[in-house]
């Protein structure tokens, strides 16, 4: 039986890739870098923004004084810009309505920095959607580290045994199973089947709707 579904946000929920693009290569031609395409920033995001910032910065480029300056640089310019290109994936705010209607509560965890998150999903998605909306906060590891995954159970009082985490990429896999969860692989996303399965996922989703009958095959 599923009763909580936990969401990444990056690549499951919404498409934010062109953004987080954009971003990047505005700091990397500030400073007088080479910029990289969207499909190799597809494969830089997952580990959070001060990660990201690390890939996309030169190697000569990665004291801690400037990766701080750089990741500053970075943030303001993506939370400037943060809703340019960025959408839901077909079918997802369906799929946030069906589960919602039939009494599956849903929440958000995901590795972007938790303000950027609440103000992201609140845009796209209103309140009432979500029990929970959790990015990364000080002090506590990135995914595939469980513990941000825990608390955030802890807060909206999910059932282990009945909770399911859906995402695009190994690193999500792995964070539901070091949770203890099934895990679902999102195939519209920034990783791809291969990446999905190498990691174990537990099933995968062509479209959002395979999501819903996956967990009512799973509840009867």
């Amino acid at each position: 039986m599923i009763r909580t579904v936990l969401f990444d946000l990056d690549g499951t929920l919404l498409n934010t890739i062109d953004d987080l693009a954009d971003a990047g290569n505005w700091v990397c031609r500030q400073n007088g870098w080479d910029t990289f395409t969207v499909e190799q920033f597809k494969h830089m995001v997952g580990n959070g923004i001060p990660k990201l910032v690390e890939r996309f910065s030169p190697e000569q480029a990665r004291t801690p004084g400037q990766l701080e300056a750089t990741l500053a640089q970075f943030t303001a310019r993506y939370d400037a810009h943060k809703e340019d290109k960025t959408a839901p994936y077909p079918g997802i705010p369906e799929l946030l309505d069906k589960l919602t209607a039939a009494g599956i509560q849903c929440a958000v965890f995901s590795n972007k920095a938790d303000p950027l998150c609440g103000k992201i999903i609140q845009h796209y998605f209103g309140s009432g959607r979500f029990a929970a909306v959790r990015g990364n906060r000080p002090g506590v590891p990135t995914k595939p580290d469980p513990t941000g995954l825990y608390q955030l159970m802890d807060q909206i009082g999910a059932d282990p045994a009945a909770t399911l985490f859906v995402g695009d990429s190994d690193v999500d896999i792995l964070t539901g199973h070091n949770a203890g969860l099934p895990a679902m692989g999102a195939l519209w996303g920034f990783r791809g089947r291969a990446e999905l399965t190498a990691a174990g996922a537990d099933a995968l989703a062509a479209v959002p709707e395979d999501i819903f009958a996956y967990i009512q095959q799973q509840n009867g």
